[in-house]
């Protein structure tokens, strides 16, 4: 399926009024926020992304509990808040919802609101389908469930592109892919559940 595909499949599936979830999950790398904007933007009045991203423990937190190499991999987000947020959703007209700065590496509180009028929420994040508990509640919580497919290749191409427009040196972001992003990229893959539509994006 293509991205004008599941534009299309949104539009005909969604309700007329209540909220309706889109769950776009994939590996580190595979363009989920870059597609869930251009959904938004394609969508129009009444979309709004919600990224998981904003649920990253800080990294005094992952300091503390030695987990700041292993920052992205499941256990270091706060996946009950993830969980709440997403049933607050359900049934709260307005919610404020965190995003993640990476330029700052920090989550900011309180950073969007989801309003009364936002009804297609294209909720994006690695972990959505993940069969792993407690991430496995996740999956039920939404209407509608994406996957990225991308070349674990290309998804390397990419995550070196981003790590160095992070700062990162060649050996650097090799040695933080290779330790952390290309286990998670494997982890995600091989233990998720099989979404209602795959799309290829590149």
């Amino acid at each position: 399926m293509t991205p004008t595909d599941l534009i299309d499949l949104i539009r005909a599936k969604a309700p007329a009024q209540g909220r309706y979830f889109v769950a776009l999950a994939g590996p580190p790398g595979a363009g989920k926020s870059t597609l869930a904007a251009e959904l938004v933007s394609a969508l129009g009045q009444g979309a709004k992304a919600v990224p998981m991203d904003g649920f990253h423990y800080d990294d005094a937190v992952l300091i503390a509990r030695g987990a700041r190499h292993r920052k992205g991999a499941p256990d270091t987000f706060d996946v009950q808040g993830f969980l709440h947020l997403l049933r607050r959703l359900r049934i709260e007209d307005e919610v404020a919802i965190p995003l993640f700065d990476r330029d700052l590496e920090i989550s900011r509180a309180g950073a969007d609101i989801v309003t009364a009028q936002d009804c297609l929420l294209v909720v994006e994040g690695n972990y959505l389908l993940f069969n792993d508990p407690p991430w496995n509640e996740a999956a039920a919580l939404f209407d509608l469930t994406v996957w990225i497919d991308v070349p674990e290749a290309e998804l390397d191409r990419r995550l070196m592109a981003r790590w160095a427009h992070f700062g990162k040196t060649p050996d650097a972001a090799r040695a933080w892919i290779d330790g952390n992003d290309m286990p998670n990229i494997r982890r995600v893959t091989q233990r998720s559940r099989v979404a209602d539509v795959v799309v290829r994006w590149s």
